[in-house]
């Protein structure tokens, strides 16, 4: 059963309005709400398939009749507010370009960290939002779980890094805002991190056991405080380019392990 439109949203006073063009263009509003904005039929399909709660749909008049549009309102649960925007009012605030016009928002999670002992994937301090994107994707298509990301981390829940991670972000269980030390304390897994300043191959370790992958800041790399307490490892480059983007390098990494477990 569709769940039944309000009528149509003309001002970009509405109050939905404002709260959502500000996620989609704020980081400190989508801190201090604690939401974020999903666009597109391909996002809000990841996460219905992962039964993660809406609290509220917005779509553009012309849209809400598409197929897609439809066929995405029948599968969400009947209480599920939904706003219908001008279209003039829709393309004022979207964030992304010509395509099916539906938003959603959300709430975003915070999980709270305790002990973690299995594999898990730690950001330091990325902050390009494709390449945690990219990394988030990876690791879902992995299968890693746990993210940890340090305080000046990408927002793994803003709009951008939602559209690179394609999704991902359902599929996983991820903690930001943490500080280095959160990450000592909770972390029980031994850290693996890429390193210039060692010549021992990735191929050369045994990645059988659970591992704590730590991705580092795209110019700095990963933290000294980190670093003391992580096996170095170092991906190969024989044409001696400089280093690898942060998002290959982790994705070497984390294909690296699943081939060590699974396809030897």
């Amino acid at each position: 059963m569709v769940a039944n439109p309000t009528e149509l949203i003309t001002s970009d006073k509405n109050t939905t309005v404002k709260l959502v063009k500000g996620l989609l263009t704020q980081a400190r509003q989508r801190k201090k709400q604690g939401q974020t904005v999903i666009e597109g039929v391909h996002l809000i399909d990841a996460a219905l398939r992962s039964d993660y709660p809406f609290v509220q749909i917005l779509v553009s008049e012309a849209a809400q009749h598409h197929p897609e549009v439809q066929q995405i309102l029948t599968r969400l649960p009947t209480y599920t507010p939904i706003l219908t925007l001008s279209d003039a009012l829709y393309e004022s605030i979207r964030s992304l370009g010509t395509g099916i016009d539906i938003m959603a928002l959300i709430n975003i999670p915070a999980p709270r960290l305790a002990a973690i002992s299995n594999d898990c994937l730690i950001l330091n301090d990325v902050q390009d939002n494709g390449n945690v994107g990219t990394l988030l994707r990876t690791a879902a298509a992995v299968g890693i779980h746990n993210i940890l990301c340090t305080s000046s981390t990408a927002q793994a829940w803003s709009p951008k890094t939602l559209r690179a991670g394609m999704g991902a972000q359902f599929a996983l269980t991820i903690y930001e805002h943490l500080s280095v030390q959160d990450i000592l304390d909770y972390v029980q897994t031994p850290l693996f991190a890429t390193s210039s300043h060692t010549d021992t191959m990735i191929y050369q370790h045994d990645l059988k056991q659970p591992i704590a992958w730590i991705m580092g800041h795209e110019g700095q790399g990963v933290c000294d405080e980190l670093m003391q307490c992580a096996t170095p490892i170092a991906l190969p480059q024989p044409n001696g380019q400089e280093s690898l983007n942060v998002a290959i390098a982790g994705s070497l990494c984390l294909y690296e392990t699943l081939r060590q477990r699974e396809y030897t």
